[in-house]
C-alpha cells in the first residue's frame, strides 16, 4: 500500500470555475491514494477585485456558459451580490462531520445550477438539512470566529504560495491553477505511482 499524497485545494464557493471543478475534482481522491487538504476562502479572496469583476463578468458568463454546455451541466448564475463567506465557514464544519464532499456538491448546485444566493442563511440551512448537518450547529458555524479566522489564514497561505486564483491545487512544490488543470493534477499523481488499482 503506497503512502497517500496530500493534495491541497484552495476553493471559493463564489467562483463559477470552482463550480465547474466540483463536477470533476473528486476523481483526484477516488482514483488515487490522496488526502484532501481543504483550504476554503471567503469574500473576494482568490477572485478578481470588485472593480475587475465588473469588467470580467460578461466575458466570464459567456465562457462558463460554453464550458457547462459542453459538460452537460446546468448553469444559472446567482445574484451578483452573492457573498460566499458563510458557505466557506460552514464547509469547515462539514469537514469536521465528514460531510465536506456533499456540502461542496450541494452548495455549488444550489448556487450555480439553481441560481440561489448562498449568502442567504436559509439557503445554506436547506443545503445542510439535505446533506445531514444539524441546523443549530450549522447556524453557529456561519459566524464562528475561529472558522472565519481560518479562512483568512488560508488566503494568507495562498498568497505566500503565489497563487492567483481558484480553484488551485498544491502537491508538494507543484501548483495547478484552474478547473481545466484537473487532468494535469491526475497526470502528476499518475507519475507519482499513487493510482488506486
Amino acid at each position: 500500500m503506497c503512502e497517500p499524497v496530500d493534495v491541497k485545494l484552495f476553493f471559493n464557493f463564489r467562483s463559477p470555475y470552482c463550480y465547474i471543478a466540483s463536477k470533476t475534482l473528486f476523481a483526484i481522491f477516488d482514483e488515487f491514494h490522496t488526502n484532501l487538504i481543504w483550504r476554503p476562502l471567503g469574500g473576494w479572496s482568490g477572485r478578481s477585485s470588485p472593480e475587475r469583476a465588473k469588467v470580467k463578468v460578461p466575458l466570464t458568463r459567456q465562457d462558463v456558459r460554453r464550458i457547462t454546455a459542453k459538460m452537460g451541466i446546468p448553469m444559472t448564475p446567482p445574484p451578483l451580490t452573492t457573498e460566499p463567506t458563510k458557505a466557506a465557514a460552514a464547509s469547515l464544519l462539514a469537514e469536521e462531520r465528514n460531510l465536506l464532499r456533499p456540502w461542496i456538491v450541494e452548495v455549488m448546485r444550489a448556487e450555480w445550477a439553481g441560481g440561489l444566493d448562498i449568502g442567504d442563511e436559509q439557503v445554506l440551512l436547506e443545503v445542510g438539512e439535505k446533506v445531514g448537518l444539524e441546523a443549530a450547529e450549522l447556524q453557529a458555524a456561519f459566524n464562528d470566529e475561529a472558522k472565519l479566522s481560518q479562512l483568512d489564514k488560508n488566503w494568507e497561505e495562498a498568497q505566500e504560495l503565489g497563487l492567483i486564483g481558484v480553484p488551485s491545487f498544491q502537491i508538494g512544490d507543484e501548483l495547478f491553477w484552474g478547473s481545466d488543470r484537473i487532468q494535469y493534477v491526475k497526470d502528476f499523481l499518475r507519475d507519482l505511482r499513487v493510482s488506486r488499482l
